[in-house]
Protein backbone atom coordinates (compact mmCIF):
# COMPACT_ATOMS: atom_id res chain seq x y z
CA UNK A 1 0.00 0.00 0.00
CA UNK A 2 2.60 2.56 0.73
CA UNK A 3 4.31 1.95 -2.48
CA UNK A 4 1.80 2.39 -4.31
CA UNK A 5 1.48 5.76 -2.65
CA UNK A 6 5.04 6.56 -3.62
CA UNK A 7 4.04 6.19 -7.16
CA UNK A 8 1.63 8.58 -7.06
CA UNK A 9 3.48 10.89 -5.40
CA UNK A 10 3.19 10.92 -1.86
CA UNK A 11 5.69 11.37 1.06
CA UNK A 12 6.23 8.06 3.23
CA UNK A 13 7.21 8.86 6.29
CA UNK A 14 8.83 6.16 7.99
CA UNK A 15 8.61 6.25 11.77
CA UNK A 16 11.37 4.83 13.99
CA UNK A 17 9.19 4.38 17.45
CA UNK A 18 12.48 4.74 19.30
CA UNK A 19 10.86 6.62 22.30
CA UNK A 20 8.06 4.67 22.93
CA UNK A 21 9.79 1.09 22.07
CA UNK A 22 11.25 2.07 25.62
CA UNK A 23 7.64 2.02 26.85
CA UNK A 24 6.29 -0.87 24.90
CA UNK A 25 2.99 -1.37 23.00
CA UNK A 26 0.61 -3.49 25.10
CA UNK A 27 -1.02 -4.38 22.21
CA UNK A 28 -1.78 -8.33 21.87
CA UNK A 29 0.29 -8.97 25.56
CA UNK A 30 -1.19 -10.61 29.01
CA UNK A 31 1.96 -9.61 30.73
CA UNK A 32 4.07 -6.46 31.19
CA UNK A 33 7.46 -6.77 29.16
CA UNK A 34 11.13 -5.78 29.47
CA UNK A 35 12.45 -2.61 27.60
CA UNK A 36 15.08 -3.30 24.86
CA UNK A 37 18.47 -1.79 25.29
CA UNK A 38 19.36 1.43 23.51
CA UNK A 39 21.71 -1.06 21.47
CA UNK A 40 19.23 -3.38 20.73
CA UNK A 41 16.98 -0.65 19.40
CA UNK A 42 19.40 1.03 17.20
CA UNK A 43 20.34 -2.52 15.90
CA UNK A 44 16.29 -3.45 15.11
CA UNK A 45 16.38 0.14 13.69
CA UNK A 46 18.88 -0.58 10.76
CA UNK A 47 17.04 -4.09 10.04
CA UNK A 48 14.24 -2.30 9.80
CA UNK A 49 15.48 0.27 7.32
CA UNK A 50 16.95 -2.37 5.64
CA UNK A 51 14.46 -4.54 5.11
CA UNK A 52 12.05 -1.74 4.19
CA UNK A 53 14.11 -0.88 1.48
CA UNK A 54 13.02 -3.88 -0.58
CA UNK A 55 9.74 -2.69 -0.91
CA UNK A 56 9.59 1.50 -0.65
CA UNK A 57 12.02 3.38 -2.73
CA UNK A 58 14.06 4.73 0.12
CA UNK A 59 16.54 6.98 -1.92
CA UNK A 60 14.49 9.94 -2.67
CA UNK A 61 13.35 12.52 -0.04
CA UNK A 62 10.38 13.27 -2.22
CA UNK A 63 9.31 10.16 -1.14
CA UNK A 64 10.70 8.75 1.37
CA UNK A 65 11.82 10.24 5.26
CA UNK A 66 13.08 8.30 8.32
CA UNK A 67 11.94 9.93 11.57
CA UNK A 68 12.16 8.97 15.19
CA UNK A 69 9.96 9.45 17.60
CA UNK A 70 12.52 10.27 19.99
CA UNK A 71 13.30 13.91 17.84
CA UNK A 72 9.75 15.35 20.33
CA UNK A 73 9.23 13.16 22.90
CA UNK A 74 13.29 13.54 24.44
CA UNK A 75 12.46 17.35 24.59
CA UNK A 76 8.91 17.30 26.27
CA UNK A 77 8.40 18.74 29.13
CA UNK A 78 6.27 17.57 31.97
CA UNK A 79 3.46 19.72 32.01
CA UNK A 80 3.06 19.53 28.65
CA UNK A 81 2.59 15.46 28.60
CA UNK A 82 0.52 16.03 31.55
CA UNK A 83 -1.57 18.93 28.97
CA UNK A 84 -1.98 16.05 26.48
CA UNK A 85 -3.10 12.92 29.13
CA UNK A 86 -5.75 15.44 30.50
CA UNK A 87 -7.40 14.89 27.00
CA UNK A 88 -8.24 11.40 28.03
CA UNK A 89 -10.07 9.61 30.96
CA UNK A 90 -8.36 6.38 32.77
CA UNK A 91 -12.02 4.86 31.91
CA UNK A 92 -11.44 5.24 27.88
CA UNK A 93 -7.94 3.71 28.59
CA UNK A 94 -9.19 0.91 30.56
CA UNK A 95 -11.61 0.28 27.84
CA UNK A 96 -9.38 -1.52 25.58
CA UNK A 97 -9.65 -5.40 25.50
CA UNK A 98 -6.21 -6.50 26.41
CA UNK A 99 -6.40 -4.24 29.68
CA UNK A 100 -9.39 -5.79 30.18
CA UNK A 101 -8.51 -9.20 30.25
CA UNK A 102 -5.44 -9.08 31.91
CA UNK A 103 -7.42 -7.34 34.84
CA UNK A 104 -9.91 -10.08 35.05
CA UNK A 105 -7.16 -12.19 34.96
CA UNK A 106 -5.52 -10.86 37.49
CA UNK A 107 -2.23 -9.12 35.80
CA UNK A 108 -1.20 -6.00 36.40
CA UNK A 109 -1.24 -2.72 34.25
CA UNK A 110 1.74 -0.63 34.31
CA UNK A 111 1.18 3.38 34.04
CA UNK A 112 3.26 3.66 31.21
CA UNK A 113 1.65 0.96 29.53
CA UNK A 114 -1.57 2.97 29.88
CA UNK A 115 -0.53 5.70 28.44
CA UNK A 116 1.25 4.21 25.47
CA UNK A 117 -1.64 5.36 23.60
CA UNK A 118 -1.15 8.75 24.23
CA UNK A 119 2.04 8.73 23.31
CA UNK A 120 1.64 6.81 19.67
CA UNK A 121 -1.63 9.29 18.98
CA UNK A 122 1.00 12.70 19.34
CA UNK A 123 2.95 11.29 16.75
CA UNK A 124 0.80 11.52 14.19
CA UNK A 125 0.12 15.57 15.29
CA UNK A 126 4.16 16.09 14.69
CA UNK A 127 4.49 14.01 11.70
CA UNK A 128 0.98 15.96 10.40
CA UNK A 129 -0.02 12.69 8.94
CA UNK A 130 -3.39 12.32 6.41
CA UNK A 131 -3.04 8.86 6.29
CA UNK A 132 -1.66 5.86 8.21
CA UNK A 133 -1.59 2.72 7.50
CA UNK A 134 -1.26 -0.35 10.33
CA UNK A 135 -2.63 -3.30 11.06
CA UNK A 136 -5.97 -3.48 12.89
CA UNK A 137 -4.41 -4.10 16.59
CA UNK A 138 -3.38 -0.66 16.33
CA UNK A 139 -6.79 0.97 15.26
CA UNK A 140 -7.45 2.80 19.25
CA UNK A 141 -3.44 4.01 19.22
CA UNK A 142 -3.90 5.79 16.15
CA UNK A 143 -7.40 6.69 16.89
CA UNK A 144 -5.95 8.82 19.87
CA UNK A 145 -3.46 10.32 16.77
CA UNK A 146 -7.31 11.89 15.56
CA UNK A 147 -8.20 12.99 18.41
CA UNK A 148 -5.46 14.96 19.31
CA UNK A 149 -5.12 16.12 15.29
CA UNK A 150 -8.60 17.44 16.02
CA UNK A 151 -7.88 19.32 19.61
CA UNK A 152 -5.12 20.99 17.61
CA UNK A 153 -7.43 22.75 14.87
CA UNK A 154 -5.70 19.68 12.56
CA UNK A 155 -7.55 17.87 9.66
CA UNK A 156 -7.86 14.26 11.74
CA UNK A 157 -6.22 11.83 9.59
CA UNK A 158 -7.46 8.55 7.97
CA UNK A 159 -6.75 4.94 9.40
CA UNK A 160 -6.25 2.10 7.02
CA UNK A 161 -6.06 -1.24 9.00
CA UNK A 162 -4.62 -4.30 7.30
CA UNK A 163 -5.48 -7.47 8.04
CA UNK A 164 -3.42 -9.60 10.93
CA UNK A 165 -2.62 -13.13 10.48
CA UNK A 166 -1.86 -15.61 12.62
CA UNK A 167 1.83 -17.24 12.75
CA UNK A 168 3.06 -20.61 11.62
CA UNK A 169 1.59 -22.62 15.06
CA UNK A 170 -1.88 -21.01 14.69
CA UNK A 171 -1.71 -19.81 18.03
CA UNK A 172 -0.68 -16.36 17.73
CA UNK A 173 0.47 -13.33 15.45
CA UNK A 174 3.70 -13.51 13.84
CA UNK A 175 6.01 -12.25 16.18
CA UNK A 176 9.91 -12.20 16.21
CA UNK A 177 10.02 -13.24 19.74
CA UNK A 178 7.56 -16.36 18.88
CA UNK A 179 9.53 -17.15 16.14
CA UNK A 180 6.56 -17.85 13.95
CA UNK A 181 7.11 -15.75 11.59
CA UNK A 182 8.54 -15.81 7.84
CA UNK A 183 10.82 -12.88 7.06
CA UNK A 184 11.76 -10.89 3.97
CA UNK A 185 15.22 -11.91 4.95
CA UNK A 186 14.68 -15.59 4.84
CA UNK A 187 16.62 -17.10 1.87
CA UNK A 188 14.63 -19.23 -0.92
CA UNK A 189 15.02 -22.36 1.67
CA UNK A 190 13.92 -21.34 5.36
CA UNK A 191 11.08 -19.48 3.12
CA UNK A 192 9.96 -22.27 0.94
CA UNK A 193 10.20 -24.97 3.73
CA UNK A 194 8.25 -22.57 6.62
CA UNK A 195 5.46 -21.57 4.51
CA UNK A 196 4.93 -25.55 4.01
CA UNK A 197 5.12 -26.03 7.70
CA UNK A 198 2.16 -23.21 7.97
CA UNK A 199 -1.48 -24.64 9.51
CA UNK A 200 -4.07 -25.47 6.85
CA UNK A 201 -7.12 -23.46 8.21
CA UNK A 202 -4.43 -20.27 7.65
CA UNK A 203 -3.32 -20.89 4.15
CA UNK A 204 -5.80 -19.24 2.59
CA UNK A 205 -5.23 -15.91 4.77
CA UNK A 206 -1.30 -16.02 4.20
CA UNK A 207 -2.41 -16.11 -0.01
CA UNK A 208 -4.94 -13.13 0.16
CA UNK A 209 -2.76 -11.35 2.46
CA UNK A 210 1.13 -12.44 1.07
CA UNK A 211 0.94 -12.88 -2.45
CA UNK A 212 -0.18 -11.69 -5.71
CA UNK A 213 -2.71 -14.93 -6.49
CA UNK A 214 -5.59 -13.99 -7.70
CA UNK A 215 -8.71 -14.49 -5.86
CA UNK A 216 -10.42 -16.76 -8.27
CA UNK A 217 -7.43 -19.14 -7.91
CA UNK A 218 -7.39 -19.08 -4.21
CA UNK A 219 -11.26 -20.13 -4.08
CA UNK A 220 -10.52 -22.74 -6.07
CA UNK A 221 -7.52 -24.11 -4.19
CA UNK A 222 -9.19 -23.70 -0.79
CA UNK A 223 -12.85 -24.13 -1.42
CA UNK A 224 -14.52 -27.32 -1.08
CA UNK A 225 -12.62 -30.00 -3.10
CA UNK A 226 -9.11 -27.97 -2.49
CA UNK A 227 -5.70 -30.35 -1.50
CA UNK A 228 -4.25 -28.02 1.46
CA UNK A 229 -1.13 -29.33 0.13
CA UNK A 230 -1.66 -28.00 -3.27
CA UNK A 231 -2.68 -24.54 -1.74
CA UNK A 232 0.35 -24.60 0.45
CA UNK A 233 2.61 -25.95 -2.32
CA UNK A 234 1.11 -22.72 -3.95
CA UNK A 235 1.82 -20.00 -1.39
CA UNK A 236 5.14 -21.46 -1.01
CA UNK A 237 6.18 -20.84 -4.00
CA UNK A 238 4.59 -17.70 -4.52
CA UNK A 239 6.61 -16.41 -1.58
CA UNK A 240 10.01 -17.05 -2.61
CA UNK A 241 8.84 -15.94 -6.44
CA UNK A 242 7.58 -12.74 -5.19
CA UNK A 243 10.77 -12.27 -2.45
CA UNK A 244 13.55 -14.22 -4.55
CA UNK A 245 12.36 -14.26 -7.86
CA UNK A 246 11.06 -16.94 -10.10
CA UNK A 247 14.04 -19.16 -10.91
CA UNK A 248 14.54 -19.21 -7.03
CA UNK A 249 11.00 -20.35 -6.62
CA UNK A 250 10.85 -23.03 -9.22
CA UNK A 251 14.57 -24.36 -7.60
CA UNK A 252 12.77 -24.82 -4.09
CA UNK A 253 9.56 -26.29 -5.44
CA UNK A 254 11.94 -28.96 -7.45
CA UNK A 255 13.80 -29.61 -4.57
CA UNK A 256 11.46 -29.77 -1.89
CA UNK A 257 9.24 -32.40 -4.14
CA UNK A 258 12.76 -34.40 -4.85
CA UNK A 259 13.00 -34.02 -1.15
CA UNK A 260 10.11 -34.73 0.83
CA UNK A 261 7.92 -36.36 -1.67
CA UNK A 262 10.37 -38.57 -3.44
CA UNK A 263 12.39 -38.64 -0.27
CA UNK A 264 15.48 -38.69 -2.07
CA UNK A 265 18.88 -36.66 0.11
CA UNK A 266 19.43 -33.50 -1.23
CA UNK A 267 22.49 -33.75 -3.59
CA UNK A 268 23.51 -30.10 -2.09
CA UNK A 269 23.16 -30.74 1.56
CA UNK A 270 26.46 -29.13 3.51
CA UNK A 271 29.26 -31.82 3.88
CA UNK A 272 30.29 -31.22 7.52
CA UNK A 273 33.30 -33.58 8.86
CA UNK A 274 33.58 -35.31 11.99
CA UNK A 275 36.19 -37.76 13.37
CA UNK A 276 36.10 -41.71 12.25
CA UNK A 277 35.22 -43.84 15.19
CA UNK A 278 32.20 -44.69 17.63
CA UNK A 279 30.21 -41.24 18.57
CA UNK A 280 27.04 -40.88 20.83
CA UNK A 281 24.07 -39.86 18.30
CA UNK A 282 23.95 -36.71 21.13
CA UNK A 283 27.00 -35.85 20.19
CA UNK A 284 26.96 -35.96 16.64
CA UNK A 285 23.85 -33.74 16.62
CA UNK A 286 25.80 -31.39 18.75
CA UNK A 287 28.66 -30.99 16.13
CA UNK A 288 25.89 -30.57 13.29
CA UNK A 289 23.84 -27.82 15.33
CA UNK A 290 26.34 -25.99 17.47
CA UNK A 291 23.88 -23.06 18.18
CA UNK A 292 21.33 -25.65 19.82
CA UNK A 293 21.28 -26.61 23.44
CA UNK A 294 21.92 -30.18 24.25
CA UNK A 295 18.11 -30.61 25.51
CA UNK A 296 17.13 -29.21 22.58
CA UNK A 297 18.96 -31.75 20.68
CA UNK A 298 17.82 -34.85 22.90
CA UNK A 299 14.51 -33.32 22.76
CA UNK A 300 14.64 -33.77 19.12
CA UNK A 301 16.18 -37.20 18.80
CA UNK A 302 13.53 -38.25 21.56
CA UNK A 303 10.48 -36.88 19.18
CA UNK A 304 11.95 -39.19 16.07
CA UNK A 305 13.76 -36.11 14.79
CA UNK A 306 16.88 -37.73 14.31
CA UNK A 307 18.29 -39.99 11.49
CA UNK A 308 21.15 -41.41 9.61
CA UNK A 309 21.08 -43.00 6.23
CA UNK A 310 17.00 -42.85 6.47
CA UNK A 311 16.92 -44.98 9.82
CA UNK A 312 15.70 -43.01 12.64
CA UNK A 313 17.92 -42.77 15.73
CA UNK A 314 16.00 -43.71 18.87
CA UNK A 315 18.07 -42.12 22.00
CA UNK A 316 20.32 -39.99 22.25
CA UNK A 317 23.13 -42.51 23.71
CA UNK A 318 22.56 -44.88 20.84
CA UNK A 319 26.41 -45.12 20.04
CA UNK A 320 27.01 -45.02 16.01
CA UNK A 321 29.99 -46.15 14.26
CA UNK A 322 31.62 -43.56 12.04
CA UNK A 323 33.92 -45.48 9.20
CA UNK A 324 36.97 -43.46 7.57
CA UNK A 325 35.81 -42.15 4.41
CA UNK A 326 32.03 -43.60 4.57
CA UNK A 327 29.76 -40.40 3.77
CA UNK A 328 26.53 -40.75 5.78
CA UNK A 329 23.50 -38.94 5.30
CA UNK A 330 22.07 -37.44 8.72
CA UNK A 331 19.13 -35.82 8.39
CA UNK A 332 17.86 -33.48 11.67
CA UNK A 333 14.32 -32.00 12.06
CA UNK A 334 12.38 -31.19 8.81
CA UNK A 335 15.00 -29.48 6.85
CA UNK A 336 18.28 -30.34 8.30
CA UNK A 337 19.91 -32.74 5.52
CA UNK A 338 23.98 -32.99 6.38
CA UNK A 339 26.07 -35.34 4.39
CA UNK A 340 29.02 -36.24 7.32
CA UNK A 341 32.64 -37.13 6.27
CA UNK A 342 34.41 -39.54 9.02
CA UNK A 343 38.30 -38.35 8.50
CA UNK A 344 41.14 -38.19 10.41
CA UNK A 345 42.68 -34.78 11.03
CA UNK A 346 46.17 -33.69 11.37
CA UNK A 347 49.07 -35.89 10.77
CA UNK A 348 51.70 -38.41 12.91
CA UNK A 349 54.87 -39.51 12.43
CA UNK A 350 57.09 -42.99 13.58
Amino acid sequence: MMREMQERGHLVQFLLGDFTTRVGDPTGRSGGRVPPSREDMDRYAEAFIRQVGRVLVTDDPEVFEVRRNSEWWDRMGVGDFLGLAGCLTPTRLLARDMFRARTEAGGEIRLDEMLYPVLQGWDSVELGSDLTIVGSDQLFNESMGRLFQEKRGMRPQVIVTTRITMGLGGLAKQSKSLGNYVAMDDGPREMFGKAMSLSDDLVRDWLEVYTDVPPGRIAELCGPGGAPRRAKLELARALVARWRGEEAARAEADWFESTFSRRRFPADAPSVEAAPGPIAALDLAAILSPGSTRASLRLLIAQGGFSVDGERIDGPALILELEEGVKRQVRMGRRGFYAVVPRLTGTSSG
